[in-house]
């Protein structure tokens, strides 16, 4: 009997600030929540049941009425809540318990399928084997049985080289069920603590995992996500209503959606993903990125390694290895830096201290519906929150949080309240009308 997966999307995104709801993000023509199923179904398991809360699932009915949703009611119990609000629903069958946000091959889903054929086994959990110390929770085994799993054990006591990535079979989970109705805890770990009591009765085993991994938690995490996604259009495809000017030049693995218009002397090199009506400007170069429907990436414009949303406009302007949320614009002359000076590694301001990205190139992570004057210079690492307005000249060298508005005085950089909204998308349709686009 194939299992039962149940897709987790609870999590309501605050490590992800300015952009919102991760399973949403769009890259490559489809949500994040869309490339896990795709993975899911090409594994061969059919019946999925997504896990969210109020807060996301709204939405997600509204764009996938198909698809089959569970309500988390408490979302302060993490994975607790989210199993118990769905398990008394499928008693008696097996469960697959996978993480929304990390983004793993379609062959681990295989191999922990394989795991079932073992009749003594009563579930399996994928474990990534890592080279280099993770702050993760490690797997403790013994004899291909796991007896613990130990979070953040500090480097040079993990008890292995695995750790733990949330896919986890049970071939019955009606102990589990059990233990977590019955489970209190301070902190939302209410379902490894689980886990640890079922270690101790019942034999789990872990699946080494050597192929990709990525976790999505924070903003810059995908940008290695979207480098991964893009490398799987394997050829071109140029839908049939996208016009190319003979001077542009199109190389690689380049995908153009509907209505896509490549302007004179454009330069697009794959892989890259170009959605529905958006048009790639006179002299402009587009790399390895990922752009959304209705954009206008406008004359002598660069983009870069990023992941951009729908409505964008750019005016002579460079984005490099940045992620940028829906109806953003940018004035002529704004750039993102992307890489600091001494080219060491760059950090992001998170809760009130600062946290390594393990990049040595990330421009900026920008809400939607925010303005970007002109010759705005934004310094490496640096977050914009949604609904900003930021005023020419600026040199942005710190977070802005969201409904910001910011103007340069004096070198000095001057934050109020905006109160002012961004145009409706539809409003800048009007544009494309006046100028022929």
């Amino acid at each position: 009997m194939k299992p039962v997966v149940l897709l987790l999307i609870a999590g309501r995104s605050r490590r992800f600030w300015p952009l919102t709801e991760k399973s949403l993000w769009s890259i490559s023509g489809k949500t994040i929540l869309e490339h896990q199923i795709d993975r899911l179904k090409k594994a061969g398991l059919s019946e999925i049941i997504v896990v969210g809360g109020k807060h996301n699932l709204n939405d997600i009915k509204k764009r996938f009425p198909s698809l089959h949703t569970i309500e988390q009611k408490d979302l302060d119990q993490g994975m607790q809540g989210a199993v118990v609000s769905a398990l008394p629903k499928f008693k008696g069958k097996p469960i697959l318990i996978v993480g929304a946000n990390d983004v793993i091959d379609t062959s681990a889903y295989k191999d922990l399928l394989k795991a079932m054929n073992d009749a003594k086994n009563d579930g399996a959990i994928l474990a990534k084997k890592v080279h280099d110390y993770f702050p993760g929770g490690y797997i403790k085994s013994s004899g291909g049985r796991i007896q613990a799993i130990i979070e953040k054990p500090g480097k040079g006591k993990e008890p292995s080289k695995l750790i733990n990535i949330v896919a986890h079979l049970h071939r019955n989970p009606d102990e589990l069920l059990r233990i977590l109705q019955t489970m209190t805890s301070n902190h939302d770990d209410g379902y490894e603590q689980a886990l640890t009591k079922l270690f101790a009765t019942h034999r789990y085993v872990p699946i080494s995992y050597e192929g990709s991994w990525n976790p999505v938690k924070y903003p810059w995490h995908l940008l290695s996500l979207t480098e991964r996604l893009l490398k799987e259009i394997k050829k071109p495809s140029f839908h049939k209503t996208a016009k190319i000017h003979r001077s542009a030049v199109i190389e690689g693995n380049v995908v153009l959606a509907e209505g896509v218009r490549v302007l004179p002397h454009a330069t697009i090199i794959g892989p890259c993903s170009i959605g529905p009506h958006t048009i790639i400007g006179n002299n402009t170069l587009v790399r390895h990125s990922s752009i959304g429907a209705h954009c206008v990436m406008g004359y002598n414009t660069e983009v870069v390694r990023s992941s951009l949303g729908d409505h964008i406009w750019t005016h002579s302007s460079y984005l490099g290895d940045s992620v940028i949320g829906d109806n953003v614009a940018f004035g002529a002359g704004s750039v993102t830096a992307n890489l600091r000076l001494d080219e060491e590694e760059i950090s992001s301001l998170i809760g009130n201290g600062g946290m390594a990205t393990g990049l040595t190139k990330f421009g900026s992570a920008i809400g939607s519906n925010t303005r970007i004057g002109i010759h705005v210079s934004i310094a490496p690492g640096m977050k914009i929150g949604a609904n900003s307005f930021i005023g020419s000249s600026a040199y942005i060298t710190q977070d802005i949080p969201e409904n910001s508005f910011v103007k340069s005085e004096h070198a000095s950089l001057i934050i109020k309240q905006n109160t002012k909204k961004a145009p409706h998308p539809v409003e800048r349709q009007k544009f494309r009308k006046k100028s022929g686009l």
